[in-house]
Formats: structure tokens, sequence, C-alpha cells
């Protein structure tokens, strides 16, 4: 019978439901048995009223509901369907869980029963157990059953080497289904993982019940649980580290992003924030002499989504007191080095490498390099300084910069075409640029391109620039003018895309480096003020406090394949410091003291060094299973417009409810 028709539910399995007095010493007999199992074939859980005259006085009279024809029923099981081997053949168990596959062969019935730990064959006996071989017969995809049986090897012809459990099989003896499936299934849970045509996320998001049984999807939360179980284990065995939740209600503060707003009902016309981060709370634990704090943090941002964006994420927030900045890395590298080996058999280096900010916006354009792969980012501004090409001297002129990178091969595989107005062309305009200009490197050493920048260079110069460059014969190279935050972002995004095109990414590689010496702050061209890179509770490297506005902050980031997956500072424990930390961002004395006041006093009462990090949890987890985004490895995450596709929220609210907080919707 095919699977789609096995999908599809029947509405009863039994012709004959039994009495509630039969229903009841049934279970009476089961709560006195001794042993595990009995012989009896398993109760059905349908029942009908008791026909006292009592009974039929209360069903006729329209003021008390009418009974239900089910009953709930409440079962145990013996062992998990994975966790079956050939060490429990001719042993007598109990498994609960769905119905995965159904077919009938040669006169017999196979059901693959399915629980968070695998599956497992379930097969019946027609002459022996005839009412469980009954049962099966009617099953369908997706039921909740329960059976018991006995553990018996496959014969060699059936084994399945693509289980784990393949190798053997249960002769059921009591089958009872817990559940029926009522309606029409969306898709098809077993096979949707091996579809040749990839499932739709909206209604993987809509019916995420279902999905969430999908072997990849239970795998993905399978293994999050493990990091954080391996995370716990290390930081509090290891380290001495202490869990303290903060508060989800607090004060809004400068974090980057806007801030989730909770009106208050008893304080009419104010707000709590739910937090970005604990930032200050887990600052003031260190104030408070628990110098070793960690935290499995919920934080919101009311941000733009994108693939490991979600408005409500987790992260494993660390804090350190009396710990200096080389024994800070040192601890984090210790964590994640265990992490990859314990949980994937990775091995990092020891220890990793370390690139300033300065650098890897050089060499990379991108403070989150992917340094699995090389073509790495030129300034040519000096060898092009004289250039007549006017694109160029105009940029110069106004204080901008040139860069260039090199694509191994990239003049035989990128037509001109496709270079003016094809998908790289395309991809340097998404990032802001207004154009691409390019040279081909030709196998006898000349160059083709744009005709005006050819002309503009002498051979002195376009031999300097092929130097600068590395480009060899048949390479392309490809430029960026302006400022030096947009010519960066441009080639990043180029260098990126072309890498994968082309295939120049080794997969195999796991490329971690940690990204030091940020600036403490940038320039915020909308508001015409500086404000701070990473928070403004970052402390500022010492040999810069002279020239604050243009200090290096004593921030850190991880960077594993490209991705942020951690980052931290070590924190300002100073007053006088941080307000003029604040002071630089343009908060004066009066907005600090409203906002910050509590902080600041809790400072002044004797603040210990300290530092931390924080952790993406869903990036970390979405890298280590190799899923495409952080959707896929949440439980219950939210879509790109910020909505859940299960219960619809946001959603409308009764009108008295808003009525209650002092709040109207224009």
């Amino acid at each position: 019978m095919s699977l789609l028709l096995r999908s599809v539910p029947l509405i009863s399995l039994r012709s004959r439901p039994l009495s509630v007095a039969t229903l009841s010493f049934c279970f009476f007999f089961q709560k006195l048995k001794t042993k595990p199992f009995s012989s009896a074939r398993l109760c059905s859980t349908s029942a009908s009223a008791a026909s006292s005259p009592a009974a039929d006085s209360l069903l006729s009279d329209p003021k008390h509901a009418q009974p239900l024809k089910e009953s709930l029923v409440w079962v145990s099981r013996t062992k998990y369907c994975g966790d079956l081997s050939t060490d429990d053949v001719g042993k007598k168990v109990r498994l609960c869980g769905w119905v995965a596959l159904h077919r009938i062969h040669g006169g017999l019935t196979f059901v693959n029963l399915r629980d968070q730990t695998g599956l497992v064959q379930i097969t019946t006996l027609p002459d022996e157990f005839p009412d469980a071989h009954s049962i099966v017969n009617e099953l369908r995809l997706e039921y909740v059953i329960v059976v018991e049986g006995t553990v018996r090897a496959r014969p060699a012809e059936s084994v399945n080497e693509k289980m784990k459990t393949g190798v053997i099989e249960i002769a059921a003896e009591h089958v009872q289904v817990l559940n029926a499936v009522k309606s029409k299934l969306p898709f098809l849970v077993t096979t949707s993982d091996d579809a040749k045509d990839t499932l739709k996320e909206e209604i993987r998001l809509r019916y995420r019940c279902l999905d969430l049984r999908r072997q990849q999807m239970n795998s993905n939360i399978m293994l999050r649980h493990t990091v954080v179980k391996f995370m716990r284990r290390y930081l509090e065995d290891r380290h001495g580290f202490v869990e303290i939740e903060t508060p989800i209600l607090s004060r809004s503060t400068p974090e980057g992003a806007r801030d989730y707003l909770v009106p208050s009902r008893v304080q009419p016309g104010m707000f709590y924030a739910l937090p970005q981060s604990p930032q200050l709370f887990k600052q003031m634990l260190m104030f408070s002499s628990f110098d070793r704090y960690y935290q499995i943090a919920k934080c919101f941002r009311d941000e733009d989504l994108r693939s490991d964006r979600q408005p409500e994420f987790t992260q494993i927030d660390i804090e350190m007191a009396f710990t200096p900045l080389e024994d800070m890395l040192k601890l984090n590298e210790d964590l994640i080095r265990q992490v990859f080996l314990e949980i994937k058999g990775i091995k990092l280096p020891d220890p990793f490498p370390r690139l300033t900010y300065t650098e890897v916006m050089s060499r990379y354009g991108s403070d989150r390099p992917d340094s699995r792969f090389g073509i790495e980012l030129k300034d040519v501004s000096d060898i092009l300084s004289k250039s007549s090409f006017k694109v160029f001297s105009d940029t110069l002129a106004s204080g901008g910069i040139i860069k260039a990178l090199s694509v191994p091969s990239g003049a035989k595989i990128y037509s001109n075409t496709a270079l003016k107005r094809g998908d790289i062309y395309n991809e340097a305009v998404k990032s802001g640029a207004k154009g691409l200009p390019f040279l081909k490197v030709m196998e006898d050493g000349g160059i083709e391109g744009i005709s005006a920048l050819i002309s503009s260079l002498d051979p002195t110069y376009k031999e300097k620039l092929l130097r600068r460059c590395s480009a060899n014969p048949g390479d392309l190279i490809l430029f960026a003018v302006g400022p030096a935050t947009s010519v960066n972002k441009t080639l990043d995004r180029i260098r990126v895309y072309v890498a994968h095109e082309l295939g120049l990414v080794d997969h195999s590689a796991h490329s971690i480096l940690w990204v030091t010496d940020f600036p403490m702050f940038e320039w915020n061209s909308s508001e015409e003020r500086l404000e701070a890179l990473h928070h403004p509770f970052t402390a500022p490297n010492p040999d810069d406090m002279k020239d604050l506005p243009n200090a290096r902050a004593l921030a850190y980031d991880m960077v594993y394949n490209g991705v942020e997956i951690g980052g931290g500072s070590l924190r300002i424990y100073k007053r006088e410091v941080q307000e003029k930390v604040f002071e630089v961002i343009g908060i004066s004395p009066e907005e600090a003291e409203a906002k910050f006041g509590y902080f600041l006093e809790a400072m002044d009462m004797g603040a210990p060094p300290h530092g931390g990090i924080a952790y993406g949890l869903d990036r970390l987890v979405m890298l280590l299973a190799g899923a495409n985004s952080i959707r896929d490895v949440i439980a219950f995450p939210k879509t790109t417009t910020a909505q859940c596709a299960l219960t619809r929220a946001p959603s409308e609210v009764n009108p008295q409810q808003l009525k209650d907080l002092s709040l109207k919707i224009q």
C-alpha cells in the first residue's frame, strides 16, 4: 500500500467499544500485575457511557456535557527504538512512538516505528497474534502507538544496513493506538529528507511539530542539547563557573539595535525593555564577587532579519573577574577547542591565530574573514596615484582609496559582458558600488579591459600593479574605489562570491582565529557623532588613553569559517573612565546619570577588573550541524518577517488589554 494512501486517516479502528465496567477491570488488572507483560491483549481506549438509569438521566440532561468517546491512557516504554541491538534478541519490550512507514509484503505487515532515538521495524504474526496483526493492518502514517513484542534477528535476506537497527525486528504481540491522525498530512515526515524537491520552509514552519520529527531536525536539536550540556559541564566542573539568571524585564540600554518594549500596567506610561544582552547585570555580578559567571541567556533585538539572525536568540554568556587578557583568550580557546573535538571530532589549532582589526580589514575587507581560501585585497592607491583614468583620479583627489583583488583564472571564466552587467557586476552593485573596473591579464602578459584604464597605465606602473596583485597570465583584476569602508564592503562581498562560485573554498578546512584591537569608536554619519563599535562598556587600550576618540579597544572576536561565533572584551571598571567614554559618544552627565546611575553607583563601590565573552549558540550549532540557517537549529523560530508561522504571533490583542496598559493604537 502506498505511503500516500497510508497517510490518509482512518476514523475508527474498533468495531465495538468496551463498557466502562470492562475498561475499569482492565485498568485494575493491569495495576495488579506483578509481571511487566501479559499474554492478554491490550485494552482498547474506547469506552461507552455506563448504561445505568443515573447515567442515562445525566446524558439526557442538556445542562451536562456529553462524555468523551475516547479515554486518555498514559503508558510507559521499556526501551527506545534506536537503542535496540542484537544484545536484546529474545527479550520482550514495550515501545512507544509514531508510525514512520507502513507496508504489506507476502501476507505480512511491516511497520517502522519512530521515536526520538531512531527507527525499528515491527512485524506481525497473523496466526499467533491475530488481534495485533489486525490493528497493524489498519495503521496509518504518524499514528501514535504502543507495541509489545519480542526482539528477534531478521532473516539474512531482510537485513537493512541503512538502518541502525536493521539487523533486528520486533514481532508484535500487542498493539494499541494511543492517537490517530485525523487530518491529512501536509508532507510525509519519513521521506521528506530524501525527497528531490526541497520542502518549502514556510510549510515546515507552519507545521513545525511534524517538521521536528524529521531525522535531520531531530539531529539538529539533539546536537544543540549536546553542545549546551558539554559547555555547562566544562565551565562548571573544570573551571568553577556559577550559572546565574539575570532579569528579562529591565531598562533600555544603548546596544546598537532597537529594543523590544513591554508596557507596564502598574506603572502607566512606563516601559520595560527586553535585554539585547545581560551586559550590565553580568558586570554587576562581578562587582558582587561572583567572579566566574555564565548563563544560557535569551536575548532580544528588533532588527532586520537574515539567515543567521532572529528577533530572539540565545547566547552563552561568560564573565570573569581578575582575569588578564591572555588568560581570557586561553580559557575560551580551550573551551571551543574541546567543543569541536568532543562534538565533531575536529582538532582546532593551539593556539588560535590572531589578526588585528587593521590587518583583517586591509587583507580581507571584513572583520569576519574566511581564510579557507586566498584572494586577498591589495591597496594600489600609490601605484595608481598618477593615473589619468578619471574614476581613479577623482577618487584619490577626494580622499578615497583604490583596492584590487586578483581572481585566479578569472580572465578565462568571466566574459566582458558578465563583468559589465552580469552576476558578478550585480554583486558589486548590491554592496553599494557604482561600477566594477577590471583588467584581464592575457597569456602573453598583456592586459585587456576598460580601454581608458589601460591607456592610463605606462609599462612601469602596469608591472608594479601586476606584482602587487600577484596576478598571473589568465587572472582577472577587479577594482573598488571610494571611501575605505565602502571599498572594503564591495571587495569583501565579491571575494566571497567568487570563491564559492569558482569552488575555491576548502570545505574540509576549519579556519578559526581571533580578531583583536578593534577601534573603540566608529563614525555614525547619519547622526554625525562617534558611537561605540562594540558597546560603551568596553575598556580602551591603556596605551591609547591620551587620544580616547582614536583609541583601540581591548576587544576580541572569535571567527570560524567567516562567521563570528563569539565576541567580548575587557570592561571598564572605573567610573571616571566610563564617564569619559560616555562623553565621547555624546552622552551628557545628566543623561548618563538618568540611564546608568545605578551602574555608575555600583562601580563606585569597589568594581574589580573583569571581562567576558558571549557566544551565539544558534550560529555555533548551525555551523556544527552544517545547516544553512539558524532556523534549522531552533525548535520554534521566527520567519524573516519576525513572525511565528505556527502560532501566528505577533497578533492583535483584546482592546481591554490595551486599555489596561493605557495604550491606544493609532
